[in-house]
């Protein structure tokens, strides 16, 4: 069989993965670390039921996302995933899932595993949305989720600080009602309003505007530019000010108000 007919043969099969998402829908993709309880608890021994140094490692995956060669208004974290708002017009790769779900879930996996020292993995989905108003709606419900795990994560360590089994724990935070899980924590010192807000709402990453003092030595001038450049932020807005920011991104604006002050932040890795 000649070359030419035998790809043309073999090239059928792949098609059956070449679908293509169609202009005037909105994606997000959502990538989730593999295996990353093991990770985390047994191989690498984070601190539970939040580590600071995991969160810069996450932090550092979203930022390497940011700048992965598409367009992304925002990268989303909590827990072990990350969230990804795309431009509406985003056409990497004809639009085609597996070629995004793909180069992205490689792209995170990369950039974690370099910042942490061994192999990490994450798998990725996408999201077709049909507008903004669902796209604000995947995002909150996954604030929503971060704020559910925060809550669950640290009443269910603090009883297995206790010495409880993990099925002993499992099973007595099944039949609490949030308002008694908060008061477990309370009763043991531990406001959940006063936790960290990246714990409780996870943080985001996005670009952000800033005017750059500096000096003109032709002129012997003072100059203004303004420069773009990532911003990890550490304390998202909550509830409808957290959807007025998603629906700022997609109405081409900068997803906090431009009278807000924004100290730059890096974060550190784990060594």
């Amino acid at each position: 069989m000649r070359s030419d007919d035998l790809e043309t043969r073999m090239r059928r099969f792949e098609a059956t993965m070449e679908a293509q998402i169609p202009p005037g829908f909105q994606i997000v993709a959502r990538l989730d670390g593999r295996s990353f309880t093991r990770l985390t608890h047994e191989v690498c021994d984070f601190a539970a039921p939040f580590d600071r140094g995991f969160h810069d490692l996450m932090a550092v995956a979203s930022r390497h996302l940011m700048e992965c060669g598409f367009n992304i208004l925002l990268a989303y974290s909590e827990s072990d995933e990350i969230s990804l708002l795309f431009h509406p017009d985003e056409g990497s790769f004809g639009r085609k899932p597996r070629k995004w779900i793909s180069v992205l879930a490689g792209e995170a996996s990369g950039a974690f595993s370099l910042a942490l020292g061994r192999a990490a993995a994450f798998d990725g989905r996408l999201s077709v949305l049909p507008g903004p108003a669902q796209v604000v709606d995947y995002f909150r419900w996954r604030m929503n989720d971060a704020a559910r795990c925060c809550l669950n994560g640290h009443a269910y360590w603090l009883l297995r600080g206790q010495g409880l089994s993990a099925r002993t724990v499992a099973g007595r935070l099944q039949g609490m009602s949030r308002a008694d899980k908060h008061e477990l924590l309370f009763q043991h010192g531990i406001n959940f309003d006063a936790l960290p807000t990246w714990q409780k709402r996870g943080f985001g990453v996005y670009w952000q505007e800033r005017q750059i003092a500096g000096h003109n030595p032709l002129t012997n001038q003072e100059t203004l530019a303004r420069r773009r450049s990532l911003y990890t932020d550490d304390e998202l807005p909550w509830k409808d000010d957290y959807a007025a920011a998603i629906r700022r991104l997609l109405a081409g604006l900068e997803f906090r108000a431009a009278d807000v002050d924004l100290s730059p932040r890096t974060p550190t890795c784990r060594s």
